[in-house]
């Protein structure tokens, strides 16, 4: 498979690129949002429009309403999200929350896809339990209680979990709290008894929560897919956010490296074009290879993904370890290249580095992924 887009998925990138380029700029959106101390982070407003052009509805279905595209084509909008530090739910609602929905009945589907299609509704992936990344150890209980599931137990940094209408929940209903088989998800409505949810600004100034279940009681009708063998599917959802993470700071990446070079064509020192300084021109063609690896390792892991490859979690560990690499790097250069004013809020290269430093925990940093990617290799 190349490693680029084809004709539809280049007009799907002009698109993307037009529109945030327009409606989801820093001034507009992050740094509006921001000074607002808005508490959920992001416009409402820009969140219909995203379903206006179609992206809430990138990985539904054609039968559920939606494109019915691939992660292709939703990193490509994750792209300039990133590019652009747009504040949205897409990772969260339409990537991961789709991609668990999807695996539900007709009427499960039914029930939450329109809202999310129409720009209505937003949603949240609740996982981890602790501040670092692992998935592998579930301790939130779900024991069968009349016709349903009463869940208990506490998720940590659910994004976007105060303005979701419902969290997508992964929860225990047998085993060991480290035993692979055993999970079962749940949509759980933000309206639940018993829920409740301490938000958290995080470092980027987006919004999260710790979410508390206290014997949540669900309908049976609330499972997502199959009780007891939910592993398959919450690594389908794992694996579409980590490569949407991926491709998202890839821009985030892209953003910063554009706005440092354009920096360096315009600062003078001693009379000379900073730009014209060897040291610095090195520095930048370092990051240029760097930035080209790490958007091929993103798209061929979005290929595998969508082909429905065995090859696809290892590369997905692949892209999300060099993709977060590469963003570190890009941010730390821009910084440093800017000077004391990259440390200052009024240029927004420092609002890169915090981003970064967000899409660096979600769905494991680049330690976690390159350990996986040791294991997955049989090392």
């Amino acid at each position: 498979m190349a490693l680029y887009h084809n004709e539809d998925q280049a007009m799907l990138a002009d698109t993307a690129r037009q529109f945030m380029g327009e409606e989801g700029t820093i001034a507009k959106q992050l740094r509006h949002w921001r000074d607002k101390n808005c508490k959920d982070g992001f416009g409402h407003a820009l969140w219909k429009q995203f379903a206006e052009l179609g992206f809430t509805g990138i990985l539904v279905s054609e039968a559920d309403g939606g494109l019915g595209m691939g992660h292709v084509e939703a990193g490509i909008v994750l792209e300039e999200i990133g590019r652009n530090l747009t504040p949205s739910p897409f990772l969260t609602s339409s990537v991961m929350a789709a991609t668990a929905i999807g695996g539900g009945n007709d009427e499960l589907r039914g029930r939450y896809l329109p809202g999310l299609l129409a720009g209505d509704s937003v949603f949240a992936v609740a996982i981890d339990e602790g501040p670092k990344h692992r998935p592998e150890r579930i301790a939130t209980r779900a024991e069968r209680a009349g016709n349903g599931f009463k869940l208990t137990g506490s998720k940590a940094f659910v994004v976007h979990g105060g303005s979701a209408d419902m969290l997508v929940v992964a929860a225990r209903t047998a085993g060991a709290d480290d035993d692979r088989d055993g999970i079962t998800l749940f949509a759980v409505p933000k309206d639940a008894a018993g829920l409740s949810q301490d938000a958290v600004r995080l470092v980027d100034s987006s919004m999260a929560t710790h979410v508390k279940l206290d014997g949540v009681q669900v309908d049976a009708d609330a499972v997502i897919g199959e009780v007891d063998a939910g592993r398959e599917l919450l690594n389908r959802v794992l694996n579409a956010g980590r490569v949407g993470a991926a491709a998202e700071s890839v821009g985030v990446a892209g953003g910063a490296f554009d706005m440092t070079t354009t920096y360096l064509k315009q600062r003078k020192q001693f009379g000379q074009l900073i730009g014209e300084f060897q040291a610095l021109q090195h520095r930048a063609s370092h990051l240029y290879s760097e930035l080209e690896i790490a958007r091929a390792a993103v798209i061929k892991a979005q290929q595998l993904l969508d082909a429905g490859s065995e090859k696809a979690e290892l590369m997905v560990s692949v892209a999300k370890a060099k993709a977060g690499k590469a963003a570190s790097l890009a941010v730390k250069e821009g910084v440093q290249m800017h000077g004391g004013i990259g440390m200052t809020d009024e240029y927004d290269i420092g609002l890169y580095m915090k981003r970064d430093r967000a899409l660096a925990e979600f769905m494991g940093d680049m330690y976690y992924h390159a350990e996986r990617v040791a294991q997955l290799s049989g090392y």
